[in-house]
């Protein structure tokens, strides 16, 4: 593909400079464009991305390094991105491999590296300074496993999700250089700006969110997609696109399916959650908010201004996984956290405001007070499993490696996460926990926040960074 001067001049027009961010008021942020074009029969994306890296630290850097999520699909990754208990449901046809292969690129030396190959770095020719832009140019392919997953080709849909090159983030001490987990969500990234021109074939088309609008010449369908103040950037294509919309607040919401038509249950879920979380955490930022049914081994994906949830799932859990998945537009998209050595701060988070939430609207007739009360139970159950195995791991501040599988990962970050929200604010009472999320909501916005960061929003709450404590070292009894 050559579409490197197209691209450029769209990004000049869209990003000149490094633009006030996301993030703490008056940050800059970086600016990507990818112009792509995806093809079918070999399960291939074509791209050639420029990205402007802005320098907001107070150091200098002389390395950029940029995940490489493909890279979890490759025949021999270490760090797989499917976990043992998913994968034979996700490979549908059987063992299937894809991959990110760098075919140029320019303003840098470029090299994969990282533990499992699971990063590319851009070595600059002269120092970044604080402050100052680089501009970078990549043309790569990626090709798909066929696999029903966050990245993958499958039987009726095609999910792209951190397909792309994506800078890492910052840490206190350097660059959060994470490689791939087949368990949670290994995805730390500071907000950026994103415009993308995906061309897909006659017959398919897309899903994504941010401001969307199509061209068709000569039988291929080129999706313009501009996003700002976003984590990432995911698309589902697949062929009959079906979509019900309903404004709520100002925002459009859209349900979208392929080859059938969409949940209404879904849509009315993800809309009356997105408005009772905006009224109860503070207004949700975009003006469009987009939920797809796709084809996923589990439940959903949360992205920023869109979620997944897998065409699989009953009506219950259908609208458990939207409610949840929507709640991530405020415990993720906007106030991030570090998932990989962190994951209850997001997953805990979003599954207690889901049953806030359905407590609040008993006509969907799932009540949040019986799913903390689950949420309990199964979390005792296993305490009491892995007690008789030899003991319990119940720290929640760990690395998403050192899970033994999904059914601790779940019992830790989701459950027991849900249930040190649910006494946090049993104890601090509804006024003071509510003031203290919508404070975090609210001064985190973009950012990547701490658990102390969390606790310290919880003002003349001082009793609140020692009860988080005591759950995150594992030291409370449940």
């Amino acid at each position: 593909m050559k579409k490197r001067a197209l691209g450029m001049a769209l990004l000049l027009a869209v990003a000149a400079a490094c633009t006030a961010g996301c993030a703490p008021a008056g940050e800059a942020r970086t600016d990507y464009f990818i112009a792509a074009e995806y093809f079918p029969e070999t399960r291939t994306l074509e791209a050639d991305m420029t990205v402007r890296v802005c320098n907001t630290g107070e150091e200098a850097y002389d390395v950029l390094p940029f995940a490489l999520y493909a890279n979890a699909y490759r025949e021999g990754a270490a760090d797989k991105a499917v976990s043992d208990l998913y994968a034979p449901s996700a490979y549908y046809a059987g063992e299937s491999y894809g991959g990110f292969t760098l075919l140029g690129g320019e303003g840098a030396a470029f090299s994969v590296g990282g533990t499992d190959e699971n990063l590319l770095y851009a070595r600059l020719s002269a120092p970044l300074f604080p402050g100052e832009t680089a501009e970078l140019d990549m043309t790569f392919r990626v090709t798909l496993a066929a696999v029903e997953h966050r990245l993958g080709a499958g039987k009726n849909t095609v999910n792209l999700s951190y397909f792309y090159p994506q800078l890492c983030a910052r840490g206190e001490t350097g660059w959060l250089e994470y490689a791939c987990s087949p368990i949670g969500d290994p995805f730390v990234f500071p907000c950026a700006d994103y415009t993308v021109e995906l061309t897909l074939p006659a017959g398919w088309e897309a899903a994504s969110a941010g401001e969307i609008s199509s061209v068709t010449q000569n039988g291929k369908t080129t999706y313009h997609v501009v996003s700002e103040n976003v984590r990432d950037c995911a698309f589902v294509l697949g062929k009959e696109k079906h979509t019900l919309t309903r404004t709520e607040g100002g925002v459009t919401v859209e349900c979208c399916a392929f080859g059938s038509e969409p949940s209404e249950d879904a849509l009315a879920v993800a809309a009356e959650s997105l408005a009772w979380y905006g009224r109860t955490f503070g207004a949700y930022q975009k003006t469009r908010y987009v939920v797809v049914q796709t084809d996923l081994a589990e439940g959903g994906m949360e992205y920023s201004g869109m979620a997944m949830y897998a065409s699989s799932l009953h009506r219950e859990a259908l609208m458990q996984a939207v409610a949840h998945e929507t709640a991530h537009q405020w415990w993720y998209a906007s106030v991030g956290s570090d998932q990989t050595a962190h994951a209850w701060m997001d997953e805990g988070l979003a599954e207690y405001s889901a049953a806030l939430f359905f407590q609040a609207c008993p006509q969907f007739g799932i009540s949040g007070t019986d799913m903390v009360a689950g949420a309990e139970s199964a979390y005792r159950a296993y305490f009491s499993v892995s007690a008789q195995l030899g003991g319990a791991d119940t720290r929640m501040d760990r690395p998403l490696r050192e899970y033994s599988g999904e059914y601790e990962y779940e019992n830790i970050a989701y459950r027991k996460g849900m249930l040190l929200f649910d006494r946090l604010k049993s104890y601090l009472g509804d006024k003071r926990f509510f003031e203290g999320l919508s404070r975090y909501a609210g001064e985190y916005a973009g950012g990547i926040a701490s658990p102390d960061a969390l606790a310290g929003c919880f003002r003349g709450a001082p009793e609140a960074g020692p009860l988080i404590r005591s759950f995150t070292e594992g030291k409370c009894i449940i």
